[in-house]
């Protein structure tokens, strides 16, 4: 028997946390995300009334765990030794295969940022490599597909393992699983949505 897993409905299953209601762990954790690097980025972390956009809200649901998460996230968008451009040209092949609205929106924009064009984000979203001109981006890109579908064969490691070095590697592999679970949160609690 198969169950249907969809939404009926896309009402959000997690509750608005805005600022004045949080407990004292909570705020901790809100301020964490909100006065930490993020806060500066080429995207708005909350609403118009101060309330967490994307996945961030639900981080709020579990403080010990969500603190974890934003410090991993943290970590690979501001201590990792990928580029930036691999860095996002990966996240944004973690959104398109999960299809979420809130992480394409989010990484689009930093992505702009750190110097990717419209027309080599899209096309790394429709699978085509033919506009990378740097090795290890088009590497990045091989790697990051194939760990997405669970395995990487010999051939795809041979071709990518260099140019990428074994830390980069784990790097993306770290990525792949982190973006992946925050697009997995938001479609499970409903909350992957643009911005209003």
């Amino acid at each position: 028997m198969t169950q249907h897993c969809e939404p009926a409905d896309q009402k959000p299953r997690q509750p608005t946390f805005r600022p004045a209601e949080l407990s004292d762990t909570q705020r901790q954790l809100y301020d964490a995300i909100t006065s930490g690097p993020r806060s500066g980025g080429a995207f708005q972390l909350t609403d118009a009334d101060g309330v967490l956009q994307g996945p961030f809200g639900g981080f709020l649901l579990s403080p010990g765990i969500g603190d974890a998460l934003q410090q991993l996230g943290a970590a690979i968008r501001y201590h990792s030794r990928l580029t930036p451009r691999i860095r996002e040209l990966a996240i944004l092949l973690v959104a398109a295969r999960n299809d979420s609205a809130f992480e394409r929106y989010a990484h689009r924009a930093v992505g702009k940022s750190v110097g990717l064009r419209d027309a080599e984000m899209d096309a790394v979203e429709s699978g085509d490599l033919a506009l990378l001109a740097d090795p290890m981006e088009a590497a990045a890109v091989q790697l990051t597909r194939c760990i997405l579908d669970g395995s990487v064969d010999d051939v795809t490691w041979a071709a990518c393992v260099p140019p990428l070095e074994l830390d980069s590697v784990f790097e993306l592999i770290v990525l792949v699983g982190y973006y992946s679970t925050l697009a997995t949160q938001m479609r499970v609690l409903r909350t992957d949505q643009l911005p209003a």
